[in-house]
C-alpha cells in the first residue's frame, strides 16, 4: 500500500530540504561507559548506488542488511547524520524480548498478542543469530522482567497481566511490597510482576556492533546528514558531499521523516531523558537489591523505568517532551528525584550521565510501515518500543522494496498509524492528555 499524503513537492522534482535531524548537546551514557569507536567515514563525493538508506538505526541496519542478503550484488549505502551510538537508537533503555503479554484475557486480546509475537519471535532471533555470528559482545543478559506498580491503579494494571500471563502459559511470578524490596532493594512499589523472557542489554553496543558488521557490499557513512530529496526519474538523496543518486530509498528517520514532507499528520516527536548514577562502592550494593540483572517498567506508560546497569549503577528513565527538548536543568532535577524517592538511602548518590532522546509517536499507537511514494519506503512511529520492533520492521521494509509483499499479515498485526489533528489542535490535545496521563500516573511517575 502506498501513502497517499499530498507530497506534491517530491512529485515535481524539486528539492525538499530537512531543516531538522536529531542532534543532541548532551552524551548518551550508554556510549559514555563504552571504549571509543572507529567511525566511518563522512561521504566524500557523490556517487550512484541501487539502494540508499538514510538513518543507521535498527531499522535502516536492518532494512540495508536484508537488502544485501537478498540482492548481494546491489551497492548499498547507509547515511548517518549523526554517528552510531550517539543517535536515537542508542538512547533507550536497553529492554528486549521475544514475546509481549496481553493486558487481559479476551479471545481478541490473546490473538492480536499473537500475531504480534509472531514478529516480535523473528526479529528477536535475527538478532540474536546477528550477535552470535559477529561476536557482538552486548552484555545480553536472561533476567526476566518486572513490572511495577506504585499506585492502586497500576496494582490493578499489574494484575491484569498476571491474568494475560497465566492465560498465555508465560512463567510468572506476583510480587508483593517485601518481595519487591527483596529483588530491586526498594519499597517503594506496591507489587509487581515479574516474567522470565525479558532480556536487557547495552543498546549503544548493540547499534555500534551491528554498524560495524554489516555486509561487505553496504558502505555506511556516519556524519553525513541528508539535507534533500528529490525524484527526478531516480532518487537523488543530497548531501554536503554532493547527490547520491539510487534506484530505491528507505527513510529510517523515524520521527524525522516529517522534514522530508511525509507522515507530518500520522506521528509527533517526543523527546524522553534518562540517566545512570554514579557507580556504588561494594558496602552499599544492597541497596540495588538481591537479583545481580534487573529490569522495571512502570505500570502506568507516563511512569520510570528503571534498571540495574552492571553491578553498581541504576539507570532511571522518564519525562516526555512534546516536538522540543525540556531544559536541561529541570530534566536533572527531576530524574534525580524520581532515582532517590524510589532509592531514598541512596539519596547522597549522585546522576553520572543525564541524556535526551527522541522517539515517534502516533495517534492510536501503531506504526507507518510501507511505500510511501514510487521507490521511497519508510518505517516511522516505534512509540518508543525500538530494538526488536525496529529489527522487524526494517527487515520486511526491505523486502517490500524488491517486491516480496508481506504487507497485508504485518499490517493486520502492527496496525498503520491514523491520522492526527493539525496544529494548533494538536498540541492543544497532546496537553490536556498529558496533564490527564500524568495525574493517572501519580507516583508511577
Amino acid at each position: 500500500m502506498r501513502y497517499n499524503a499530498a507530497t506534491p513537492t517530491c512529485k515535481r522534482a524539486a528539492f525538499m530540504t530537512a531543516a531538522w535531524f536529531p542532534t543532541y548537546p548532551d552524551r548518551c551514557g550508554w556510549t559514555a561507559l563504552l571504549p571509543a569507536r572507529t567511525l566511518t567515514p563522512a561521504i566524500s563525493r557523490a556517487g550512484t548506488v541501487k539502494y540508499a538508506v538514510i538513518g543507521a538505526g535498527y531499522t535502516g541496519l536492518a532494512a540495508a542488511r536484508r537488502l544485501a542478503e537478498l540482492d548481494p550484488a546491489a551497492r548499498i549505502v547507509v547515511l548517518e547524520a549523526s554517528t552510531v551510538g550517539e543517535g536515537s537508537a542508542a538512547r533507550n533503555s536497553g529492554f528486549v524480548s521475544p514475546r509481549d503479554i496481553p493486558a487481559g484475557t479476551s479471545q481478541a486480546e490473546l490473538r492480536a498478542t499473537a500475531a504480534l509475537n509472531r514478529y516480535s519471535e523473528e526479529g528477536f532471533a535475527w538478532l540474536l543469530a546477528l550477535m552470535e555470528r559477529h561476536f557482538i559482545d552486548c552484555d545480553l543478559q536472561l533476567t526476566g522482567r518486572i513490572k511495577g506498580a506504585a499506585t492502586d491503579a497500576g496494582a490493578a494494571t499489574v494484575r491484569g497481566l498476571r491474568d494475560g500471563a497465566a492465560a498465555l502459559g508465560v512463567p510468572h511470578d506476583y510480587l508483593d511490597r517485601d518481595a519487591m524490596q527483596a529483588r530491586i532493594g526498594s519499597r517503594y512499589y506496591q507489587c509487581g510482576l515479574y516474567t522470565g523472557e525479558g532480556y536487557l542489554l547495552q543498546p549503544a553496543a548493540l547499534i555500534q556492533g551491528l554498524a560495524d558488521a554489516l555486509p561487505e557490499n553496504v558502505t555506511l557513512h556516519e556524519n553525513s546528514p541528508v539535507t534533500g530529496l528529490r525524484r527526478a526519474g531516480k532518487w537523488h538523496v543530497r548531501t554536503d558531499a554532493g547527490e547520491i543518486t539510487a534506484d530505491r530509498v528507505v527513510l529510517a528517520t523515524n520521527a524525522a521523516v516529517k522534514n522530508f514532507g511525509y507522515l507530518r499528520r500520522r506521528l509527533v516527536t517526543i523527546y524522553t531523558y534518562a540517566a545512570i548514577s554514579a557507580a556504588l562502592p561494594e558496602n552499599r550494593l544492597h541497596h540495588l537489591g538481591a537479583m545481580a540483572d534487573w529490569g522495571l517498567l512502570p505500570a502506568h506508560r507516563l511512569g520510570t523505568t528503571v534498571r540495574r546497569v552492571g553491578a553498581d549503577r541504576l539507570m532511571v528513565r522518564s519525562m516526555y517532551g512534546y516536538e522540543r527538548p525540556i531544559d536541561p536543568a529541570l530534566v536533572a532535577a527531576t530524574l534525580t528525584g524520581c532515582f532517590h524517592r524510589r532509592y531514598p538511602a541512596l539519596a547522597d548518590v549522585a546522576l553520572d550521565h543525564v541524556w535526551g532522546g527522541t522517539t515517534a509517536l502516533t495517534m492510536n499507537g501503531a506504526p507507518f510501515w510501507g511505500q510511501i511514494d514510487d521507490g521511497l519506503y519508510s518505517s516511522a512511529g516505534c512509540n518508543g518500543a525500538g530494538i526488536v520492533k525496529g529489527t522487524v520492521l526494517g527487515k520486511h521494509l526491505a523486502e517490500l522494496a524488491l517486491g516480496q509483499d508481506n504487507s497485508n499479515d504485518l499490517r493486520a498485526a502492527y496496525g498503520t498509524a491514523n491520522w492526527i489533528a493539525p496544529e494548533p489542535f494538536r498540541s492543544i490535545g497532546f496537553r490536556i492528555i498529558s496533564a490527564i496521563e500524568r495525574r493517572k500516573a501519580g507516583l508511577e511517575a
